[in-house]
């Protein structure tokens, strides 16, 4: 494998790496019952905080603790309001959105265009040695390996331990926990804010790897939304999260070929829908009955893997409030 086709994987893993962060913040929220659409504001307003925190103290640690910590002060928010306030947490989300993303912008103001304190590349002792798989992924920087555990650790948690099980009671059958004794409330507070903690980090990969510094508007400026789709893309599962991430950065990155190609020429604005009309078709096949289809004539252990994988339905007592 050439050089050339190497760089361009590992730009992708690297790229990618705030969207799967930020995805698996987001299925930890929601996990819980309670939908936090307040990504896209929480992204720019951690990404601010991240930035101005490493310029100040001259520290990447500081940065990503100051992300995490406005991320998840964003999120308390959410559930305060849901769950002690009883309103709505798709109005309180939205409304969030809007007011952290314009005060992003406000507060960035001082920081816009000053140099920009880049997290260094960290190669992996032997890892990153192996042909082909350790340029790609063990040639990184230390952002990228946090996701790699926190994708593991996620998925170990929430399917392998009882803490996990009563994560998923409690988004799933809230009634049924609190009768087994699960303090359901308490749990969605603390989810609520760990998931936005992830979400901040996300941001800080953006202002601290991805795309180092700040300017207005802000470079992670939509990506919120993106997040929130590949949640639903990826079935609320943290690998089908980690893979509509990584399908989306394949997707961009594709888009950006062709729009280097002298050869190729199609509309910029149909290069950018690329990405989201085949996310879409995706979904579309997963849920029309099409996979069920195809799975029929392949062996029952690949049909129960591939329907366990494909399966995409939403926590059943997501975004409603729980009243012991």
């Amino acid at each position: 494998m050439n050089d050339e086709l190497i760089n361009i994987l590992s730009s992708i893993i690297a790229n990618a790496t705030p969207l799967v962060i930020a995805g698996l913040g987001e299925t930890i929220t929601e996990r819980s019952g309670v939908v936090n659409l307040s990504l896209d504001g929480s992204l720019a307003l951690s990404a601010l905080a991240g930035f101005a925190a490493a310029l100040v103290s001259g520290s990447i640690l500081a940065g990503c603790v100051a992300a995490m910590l406005v991320g998840a002060l964003i999120a308390l928010l959410i559930a305060f309001g849901s769950i002690e306030l009883r309103q709505d947490q798709v109005a309180i989300g939205f409304v969030l959105t809007l007011l952290c993303a314009d005060l992003a912008q406000f507060l960035g103001q001082g920081v816009s265009g000053q140099r920009a304190i880049v997290m260094p590349q960290v190669n992996i002792p032997i890892l990153s040695e192996i042909p082909v798989l350790g340029p790609v992924f063990f040639q990184q920087t230390a952002i990228v390996y946090v996701s790699y555990v926190l994708i593991f650790g996620l998925w170990f948690w929430m399917f392998h331990t009882r803490h996990g099980l009563a994560l998923r009671a409690v988004g799933d059958r809230p009634e049924t926990a609190f009768a087994r004794g699960t303090p359901v409330n308490r749990l969605r507070y603390f989810y609520t804010i760990v998931g936005g903690a992830v979400v901040g980090l996300g941001g800080a990969a953006f202002s601290l790897a991805i795309k180092p510094g700040w300017s207005n508007p802000p470079a992670m400026r939509g990506e919120g939304w993106i997040a929130l789709a590949i949640v639903i893309f990826g079935g609320w599962h943290p690998f089908r999260v980690v893979f509509g991430a990584y399908l989306f950065a394949v997707l961009r990155a594709l888009s950006s070929a062709i729009q280097r190609s002298p050869d190729i020429e199609i509309p910029l604005v149909l290069l950018n829908l690329l990405p989201w009309a085949l996310m879409i078709l995706t979904l579309m096949l997963v849920s029309g009955g099409v996979i069920d289809r195809l799975l029929r004539v392949m062996p029952r252990p690949v049909q129960k893997w591939m329907r366990n994988f494909l399966s995409s339905d939403p926590p059943s007592a997501l975004g409603t409030r729980f009243d012991p």
